[in-house]
């Protein structure tokens, strides 16, 4: 038993032991409550790794005491789902003995794959639940996610981790015969980057590279031992994210040697051809913006190529954009301005559209002056006029970068708006 990972040792036996979620299982919370009236529809659970996506799976069928069965979308095709459906079948439909189907990775799942499901989940042969780390809108097919309620998980605060190694220390069998000081836990907590499998797993390598019945943890001992062992790419692990994190910061740093590879480490490791596409359209928007516009065409050309040329092939676009963008000028403005935007409208909630700024589509509307005052911009583009509600009028949301691209829009928009907005 010594040699199960700590992780699994340490997994709940029922949903009151789950640390994190509180969001979704804790006392009145939305799934809590279905779970609580044996009633629940098909679900997918979208979250980091290691937040506990195939426990809460697991513990949902003990709670429901319902039949279990348990598939892998990277090594389970259709002929495997229909088994399964099939064994479903047997046990009636419509009762209380429903199977719970749980497919971990179901974003890995092709259409075909995903199709097969349809059939049992719309006659309540099964019911499912999906976990994914990739968002459902662009991985489970519309027809599926159409019939499923889908629940965010998050990644565990430090309060929470920290509550997950007191657990292990005061808990577990084998760990409890050791004298085990926790000095520091900085190191512990920055690598497990909210992950509490990655969490529990270094925490288990790091006494157990230890010979010594007395062990103090200390963040030079964990980045020690971290950094000599945990150096491999595995996709569907924990270092997944880690590589992807590394490419990107890559790309922003204007590093194109850094972020190729990164890229390699990706491409070796078999990661989704349109996986990295998408974080190469994120980060065209994010980071380069209106610095240079092209990033973003080409980034969305590069995704419409690799979605219909697969490896080997694949790798060279995928190259060829991601250098593109490496070298390209970089702006954070339009990212940086949207988030001020919506940190206003959370402090000022909904304020009024200004009656100039109304759709006016009946005669009632136009008697009240909805859009009587309005100065067509094409026609008098001189002419100042607000756009947006009194309350918060000169508000500046979008600051242009000092590239060469927004220097132009920079001294545009002084003309226009001369000392209106702060450019």
């Amino acid at each position: 038993m010594q040699n199960i990972p700590l992780a699994e040792r340490l997994r709940p036996s029922k949903l009151s032991e789950v640390i994190g979620q509180k969001h979704l299982i804790g006392n009145n919370a939305p799934l809590y409550k279905q779970i609580q009236q044996k009633v629940i529809p098909s679900i997918i659970l979208w979250g980091p790794p290691g937040v506990g996506k195939t426990t809460i799976a697991n513990l949902i069928s003990k709670e429901l005491d319902r039949p279990f069965y348990t598939l892998s979308a990277i090594n389970s095709g259709v002929k495997d789902v229909r088994e399964v459906i099939h064994k479903a079948s047997s046990l009636g439909l419509f009762g209380k003995d429903i199977p719970i189907l749980f497919i971990d990775e179901i974003h890995r799942f092709s259409k075909s794959q995903q199709d097969s499901l349809l059939g049992a989940v719309e006659k309540g042969v099964i019911t499912l639940i999906g976990a994914t780390t990739e968002n459902p809108s662009f991985e489970v097919i519309s027809a599926l996610l159409s019939r499923s309620q889908v629940y965010v998980l998050e990644h565990l605060k430090e309060e929470e981790l920290l509550e997950m190694l007191d657990r292990a220390l005061n808990e577990d069998t084998y760990l409890k015969e050791r004298k085990i000081t926790l000095k520091e836990t900085n190191a512990l907590l920055r690598i497990s980057g909210g992950d509490a499998r990655k969490l529990l797993n270094i925490f288990d390598l790091v006494i157990s590279s230890s010979s010594e019945k007395d062990i103090v943890i200390t963040d030079k001992l964990v980045l020690s031992t971290s950094q000599q062992n945990i150096a491999s790419y595995d996709k569907n692990g924990e270092h997944h994210f880690d590589i992807v994190s590394a490419f990107i910061k890559s790309i922003r740093g204007s590093d194109p040697n850094g972020t190729v590879y990164w890229l390699a480490r990706m491409i070796d490791g078999g990661e989704d051809v349109k996986f990295i596409a998408r974080r190469l359209l994120i980060s065209a928007s994010e980071d380069i913006g209106n610095a240079n516009p092209n990033a973003m065409v080409i980034a969305n050309n590069c995704f419409q190529a690799v979605s219909v040329i697969g490896f080997p092939e694949s790798r060279i676009i995928l190259s060829q954009t991601a250098i593109y963008l490496a070298c390209s000028p970089k702006s954070n403005t339009s990212y940086m301005a949207i988030n001020k935007a919506q940190e206003n409208v959370k402090q000022t909630g909904n304020l009024s559209v200004p009656l100039h700024l109304r759709n006016s589509p009946t005669k009632l509307m136009k008697e009240l002056g909805y859009g009587s005052d309005y100065i067509y911009s094409h026609d008098n583009p001189a002419l100042e006029q607000e756009f947006m509600p009194n309350e918060i009028s000169g508000n500046t949301f979008y600051n242009p970068g000092n590239n060469t691209k927004e220097k132009s829009f920079r001294e545009q928009l002084k003309t226009i708006w001369k000392d209106k907005y702060k450019y």
